[in-house]
């Protein structure tokens, strides 16, 4: 039991910041987070030690990220009450910021998987490049070239060629 005490304060971050970036609701993450480590000592058993722990760990949060997505089929309607009282832009301001907002994550889901997955984690998620290297199972070194890559493939609209 000590030992999943320590996973989980060596962990509990990473595996958060993982479900932040995947869900963009803190209470969600904060519930998958908790779940992840509830599912982690129930399997505890299956942890074979080929890949770190932080990737093992966020690799439960992912399925439990699809589990969820898979049993909520419809959002549920949002009452005027809890949509908060905020100064709007003028039609023109918002739709030009929402349309850039949408080009921009156009562009990112369109990158390949191993940079998308980095941008969302450094950009949404706020992961360290060391954080997201251990979830990724690779270097800090690699999370930050693939990170550079990605950022420059987005400046030229998505038009650099694949290395």
């Amino acid at each position: 039991m000590e030992d999943m005490r320590k996973v989980y304060q060596q962990h509990a971050q990473t595996v958060y910041k993982f479900l932040l970036a995947k869900t963009g609701d803190a209470h969600l993450a904060e519930e998958l987070t908790q779940e992840t480590f509830y599912q982690a000592v129930r399997s505890v058993d299956r942890f074979d030690g080929s890949c770190k722990a932080s990737v093992w760990l966020c690799q439960i949060a992912k399925h439990l990220w699809y589990q969820h997505l898979r049993k909520r089929k419809r959002e549920t309607p949002v009452s005027p009450e809890d949509i908060p009282d905020v100064p709007c832009p003028s039609a023109e301001e918002g739709l030009l910021g929402k349309e850039g907002r949408m080009d921009l994550l156009r562009l990112v889901h369109s990158l390949p998987e191993p940079q998308r997955e980095v941008v969302y984690l450094r950009a949404f998620g706020g992961l360290s490049f060391r954080e997201i290297g251990d979830v990724m199972g690779k270097t800090e070194t690699w999370a930050r070239v693939t990170f550079y890559r990605s950022k420059e493939k987005l400046r030229n609209g998505g038009a650099c060629d694949e290395e």
